[in-house]
């Protein structure tokens, strides 16, 4: 058995409460113990806000200051083993939540929360650049707050003042260990965003690494790099920033971690260069240790040194961050932790995130159904929603072609109440719809083939990929390979000629267990990667998952004898770019004038208020 036959010790009661009123009590799993090295690493990305926890999942159910309460103990823990740990925040903290979203202005709560971790290592996500005011806000509260801690090695903030471009915070920090002196360079990364605002500047990561700073960077001679970053761990611009560290530093071990898939991976690029990924949305808690070490003699390293990396995915709940910290209930929280609850608390009411606008009759699901079909959250949205929303009360006589990009919904509902907060976790962002009126049928209908399909279309940063959701961004080489109770699969996302799609993994998502006396399973990550299939701390009965389309297309107010003869093409504001080029390609003649506004509403809303007048209040 690959992992402790006991369920953990901490929930021997069963149950916890979880931080937040209302929040599931989480429920007992076998355990995986984190495996400590002589650096160690808690790892968080792509929280997008969820700093109250998830309060309608019990595995994901703690909250930030669990999280805090979790850290500290563990700091304290790290100093008993007279080893180091440092604590690593990788981006993409705002948009996806109404705690953050909510607000006016937005973060208004968040930003302090979130700043009452002790973070040794952070950097910005693309989320954190869309918007103008975002960046500012970043600039002015983030940075600030945590001085050196913030890492920005390519990224670069406009002052308003004197249109000066500056860096936005630190390009690398180099530092000793607080127990071993071990010494550090870390750097900070963002993958080549190019939607970001224009009080913000990517720098391109081969640009940057010509740099001088960078080129000084990598002869520090540390006895550990640690490059954190923004970026998807199957990425191009690991890969590079790999090569050009391991060209000048032959045998420095090199800690990535990394984010912006939403997915739980480990990327191995030699034996003493490994990265971890650690999921999304405050579920997962990433865990990396290091051992074999050696500290540099002058300015060279051993050469026969063999270093080990181990890396956990910790379920975010109480119960297992109790285990993992080892300490009982009673003796948990922190009044540091606890006092962070209840700000979380405190702004989650004064928001007003229970409220109940309409109560979902069946859980609707982004990957755990096949789109299209009933379950299916896309199709929900195709059939239902778009439909009967997106309508230009002046053309609403007008056949209309409507197509939303997938990567614009961004979590599932469950069934039972669907509250303000679920507004902004399904949809939080600030797009609208535009539209080209009267474009010939035969033309149109060839566009969202060409947006799911790809090819010599779109050129360069165009890659319709990034119309879709994170995960289907940069894949694992193992998505669709988990373990499953009954067989694997080992075909990759595919879809048939009708447009169908193929499981990720066969099987069920029954729970299913060993011996009589260990405990059924619940359903969770079962993840696979380069170091194996054992990464997930808690036992989980695997999930299937399935592959979905870069966009959806409704079809609306068509005729019911033939095809018409032209069509309003109508989208989401964010495919924009894509839009022109698919039609020159299906032989329109089309220009970025010939787009004007269809509704001026966001999606959010949209579903806002579609849940409103057809989900009648029922739970």
């Amino acid at each position: 058995m690959i992992y402790k036959a006991a369920v953990v010790t901490a929930s021997l009661a069963l149950v916890a409460n979880g931080a937040q009123p209302g929040a599931p009590a989480p429920v007992a799993a076998p355990m995986r113990e984190l495996e400590w090295g002589q650096i160690n690493f808690l790892h968080t990305t792509d929280i997008h806000g969820w700093l109250g926890g998830h309060l309608q999942e019990p595995q994901y159910s703690a909250d930030w200051g669990d999280y805090i309460s979790f850290t500290e103990h563990m700091r304290k823990k790290a100093d008993e083993k007279g080893v180091d740990i440092l604590i690593v925040d990788t981006g993409d903290r705002v948009e996806g939540n109404g705690l953050y979203d909510s607000s006016n202005p937005k973060g208004r709560y968040t930003y302090d929360i979130f700043g009452e971790q002790n973070v040794d290592i952070l950097c910005t996500g693309n989320h954190e650049l869309y918007q103008a005011d975002a960046v500012t806000r970043e600039h002015s509260i983030t940075v600030p707050h945590f001085k050196d801690a913030y890492l920005a090695s390519n990224l670069d903030y406009i002052e308003p003042e004197t249109g000066n471009q500056i860096p936005q915070a630190k390009r690398y920090i180099k530092f000793k260990t607080k127990n071993q002196g071990y010494s550090v360079v870390a750097l900070g990364f963002l993958f080549d965003f190019d939607r970001n605002a224009n009080n913000s500047v990517v720098i391109p990561v081969e640009d940057a690494m010509k740099q001088k700073w960078f080129q000084n960077a990598i002869r520090e001679k540390p006895d550990l790099f640690v490059v954190i970053g923004h970026v998807g761990l199957r990425m191009a611009e690991y890969e590079k920033i790999f090569k050009v560290i391991r060209d000048e530093n032959w045998y420095t071990p090199i800690a990535f971690l990394g984010g912006h898939a939403h997915v739980r991976d480990a990327r191995k690029f030699d034996e003493k260069a490994v990265a971890i990924a650690s999921g999304r949305y405050f579920e997962t808690i990433g865990w990396m240790s290091i051992d074999g070490i050696k500290k540099k003699n002058k300015d060279t390293a051993s050469t026969n040194a063999e270093v080990t990396f181990k890396r956990r995915y910790i379920d975010n709940n109480v119960l297992g961050l109790q285990y993992h910290a080892g300490v009982d209930e009673k003796d948990f929280l922190t009044d540091h932790g606890r006092n962070v609850s209840q700000m979380i608390t405190k702004a989650r009411k004064t928001l007003n995130l229970d409220q109940k606008i309409g109560c979902s009759p069946q859980d609707l699901w982004m990957t755990r159904a096949k789109y299209p079909s009933d379950a299916s959250i896309f199709t929900w949205l195709e059939k239902e929603v778009v439909p009967d929303t997106i309508v230009n009360k002046d053309r609403a006589d007008k056949p209309r072609l409507a197509i939303v990009n997938t990567g614009a919904i961004r979590f599932d509902i469950f069934k039972g109440a669907f509250t303000k907060d679920s507004t902004f976790l399904i949809s939080p962002f600030t797009s609208t719809f535009n539209y080209i009126p009267d474009v010939p049928y035969d033309v149109a209908k060839k566009v969202l083939q060409l947006l799911n399909g790809g090819g010599p279309v779109f050129e360069g940063a165009l890659n319709p990929k990034h119309l879709s959701i994170p995960e289907q961004m940069a894949p694992s080489p193992f998505l669709g390979k988990e373990p499953s109770p009954r067989t694997t699969s080992n075909s990759r996302p595919k879809f048939s000629a009708h447009g169908e799609q193929q499981p990720l993994i066969e099987g069920d998502n029954k729970d299913y267990g060993g011996d009589d006396d260990e405990p059924q399973l619940v359903n969770g990550y079962t993840t696979k990667d380069d170091l194996g299939d054992d990464g997930d701390d808690a036992v989980h009965s695997p999930i299937k998952f399935y592959s979905v389309p870069n966009c959806i297309q409704s079809q609306v107010a068509f005729p019911e004898a033939a095809d018409p003869e032209t069509v309003d093409l109508v989208f989401i504001d964010y495919v924009q770019p894509w839009i022109i080029p698919a039609l020159k390609f299906s032989g329109g003649d089309y220009e970025a004038e010939n787009i004007t506004e269809y509704l001026d509403m966001t999606l959010t809303d949209a579903i806002a208020g579609w849940v409103k007048a057809h989900w009648e209040d029922g739970c």
